[in-house]
């Protein structure tokens, strides 16, 4: 995902004159996890730049670059570090449409890595999409692969308002994929099925996708059970015609993700299905997520993740009779 980010990066640069990137340590240094490596060196720095310490600037900056004609992308370093920036994302770059009564738009992307699974210490780890969720005129994106991760990020710098572009840590360098080299984009707020089921629809994304892949295998060998795997790719907008087409279909659902439990994907997903597809359901649906805690210390995380058992186990609930 790491070479996928930095590839759609670089053609992003390349194709518009106006893309310009901006944060901590993403110039010479490439970034902390290397996404940014070799673009300075590449496009010079006037597109591509280092920022202070200060996530409140960066993105306060960023909302004044994309008024007026620029598209930038700003990374913040990680997700736990969005909470300095919330009056500038939510109340500024979020909100210049409506405030401007469609006079100005906002093209901005704000990309940060975010999750656990990697020992990180306070602030790193947190999975901060669901507060997100809550503001309209954001959407937000987290890809589970490296090639969604390229056609995705290609998407959010082409959309006319601010993208935030959520990027799991432990994704990075799990696997490798294939990914054209040209430049390709994925449709923002599309679900995509990975695997076809009629037993039970799972819904997830970023780092629980091969959570929620590796339950199904355990599924089908333990139980016989046909299970739907959807990767939600975009949480707001949720595309909720694939949502539906898939219970309805199944009859039961599960979803699964590493964030808090209250008020997450979890629970909108869910709402979505009991107003559209009630009737259908034939048992209610299960949520395997994070707990409704601060984001444990790094000896304690493993206890805190979702993983395939528990997501097995969730399976096994709702496939009683």
């Amino acid at each position: 995902m790491i070479e996928a980010l930095n590839q759609a990066l670089a053609l992003e640069l390349e194709r518009d004159k106006r893309v310009v990137l901006l944060g901590q340590d993403i110039g010479p240094n490439g970034g902390v996890f290397r996404v940014t490596e070799h673009l300075q060196k590449k496009f010079g720095g006037q597109r591509v730049f280092d920022t202070p310490l200060s996530e409140s600037a960066i993105i306060g900056s960023s909302v004044g670059m994309a008024v007026y004609g620029l598209r930038p992308i700003a990374e913040i370093q990680f997700a736990g570090f969005l909470f300095v920036c919330m009056n500038q994302l939510v109340t500024q770059a979020a909100r210049m449409r409506t405030r401007s009564a469609g006079v100005f738009t906002c093209p901005l992307v704000v990309r940060a890595p975010y999750g656990g699974g990697v020992r990180t210490p306070e602030l790193h780890s947190d999975s901060l999409e669901g507060i997100f969720m809550q503001t309209p005129g954001l959407k937000v994106v987290i890809p589970s692969n490296p090639y969604d991760a390229k056609g995705l990020l290609s998407a959010a710098v082409a959309d006319p308002d601010p993208v935030l572009f959520l990027e799991n840590i432990k994704l990075y360098r799990s696997f490798r994929q294939e990914v054209p080299a040209e430049h390709y984009t994925i449709p923002l707020g599309k679900a995509n099925v990975l695997q076809e089921g009629s037993d039970v629809s799972v819904f997830a994304y970023g780092a629980m996708v091969p959570v929620a892949q590796e339950a199904a295998k355990l599924a089908q060998k333990e139980m016989g059970t046909s299970v739907e795997v959807i990767d939600l790719r975009t949480i707001w907008p949720l595309d909720e015609e694939t949502i539906a087409a898939s219970v309805q279909k199944t009859g039961r659902a599960l979803v699964v993700h590493e964030a808090a439990r209250a008020g997450g994907v979890g629970a909108e997903v869910t709402a979505i299905i009991n107003e559209r597809c009630l009737y259908s359901l034939l048992k209610p649906i299960e949520r395997v997520t994070g707990y409704d805690t601060p984001y444990p210390v790094p000896a304690q995380e493993d206890y805190y993740l979702p993983n395939a058992q528990k997501v097995l186990d969730a399976l096994k609930r709702v496939m009683e009779p």
